[in-house]
C-alpha cells in the first residue's frame, strides 16, 4: 500500500511515520509477522528463502522478507524451474496469487476500512488509485493473538493475506474515498471532483488527487 514511507519535510529532515513510532517500543515476539516468509509458511503458502528449490517450475513473487517501507519495493514476479541461489539475500519467493488487491484496517480485530488497489500488471510500485470498497474480509485467523490490538493493517490478494502492519492506513484518513497518486513529471492539477495534496515520499510521488 502507498503512503507508509518518510513522508518529506525538507530535502534533509523527515518526520516519523507510524511505523517508525512502532518500531520505537515493538514487542519481540510480536514482530514475526512483518517477515512476509513466516507468515507464508504459517498460512501454508508454498514458500522458501532464496537459496531453498521451488516445489515446481512456476510463476513465484519474489521480494524481500521484510519491507517496512511498503509500495512492493524489491518486488518481482519471476518464473523459477527449481533453484533459487540466485535471487539476493534476505528474498524469499512465494506461490502467485490473482484477484483483487486490498487493503483492509481493523481496530481491535473489527474491520473499519477496506480500499482496493489498481495498478499496471508491469509495476508493483506505482499504483494508479485506490478506492474505498464495501468488502468484507474476517480478521485473519493466523493474527487472532493480536484482536487486542487498536490498529492493524492488513493486505489481501484474492482473499490471500500477504502483509500485516500494526498501524492503520494513513492514506484514507479524514474520509478519504478515493486516492490517486501523483508521480514526479505529472501535472497536480486535479481533475474534476478532486482536490489536490501534497504528499510526497521518497519514491517518487509528490501529492495525490483525493475525493
Amino acid at each position: 500500500m502507498n503512503g507508509h514511507t518518510k513522508q518529506k519535510m525538507n530535502k534533509k529532515i523527515y518526520e516519523d511515520t507510524p511505523e517508525d513510532i512502532y518500531w520505537k517500543t515493538a514487542d519481540a515476539d510480536e514482530i514475526w509477522v512483518y517477515d512476509k516468509l513466516i507468515l507464508s509458511r504459517k498460512l501454508g503458502y508454498k514458500s522458501g528463502p532464496a537459496g531453498i528449490d521451488v516445489p515446481e517450475p512456476a510463476w513465484y513473487i519474489v521480494r524481500p522478507c521484510v519491507n517496512v517501507m511498503g509500495l512492493g519495493l524489491g518486488a518481482k514476479k519471476m518464473y523459477l524451474s527449481q533453484y533459487t541461489i540466485d535471487l539476493d539475500p534476505g528474498y524469499f519467493w512465494c506461490e502467485w496469487f490473482e484477484g483483487k488487491h486490498l487493503s483492509v484496517d481493523y481496530q481491535y480485530g473489527k474491520q473499519v476500512l477496506c480500499v482496493e488497489g489498481f495498478k499496471s500488471e508491469d509495476t508493483f510500485t506505482k499504483w494508479d488509485k485506490w478506492i474505498a470498497t464495501d468488502d468484507q474480509i474476517l480478521f485473519p485467523k493466523v493474527l487472532e493473538q493480536f484482536a487486542n490490538k487498536p490498529n492493524i493493517n492488513c493486505e489481501f490478494i484474492g482473499n490471500k493475506l500477504i502483509e500485516v502492519h500494526f498501524r492503520p492506513n494513513p492514506d484514507f484518513e479524514q474520509n478519504i474515498v478515493e486516492f490517486i497518486p501523483v508521480w514526479e513529471g505529472q501535472s497536480i492539477n486535479p481533475p474534476k471532483g478532486y482536490r489536490y495534496i501534497d504528499y510526497p515520499d521518497v519514491h517518487g510521488r509528490i501529492g495525490a488527487f483525493v475525493k
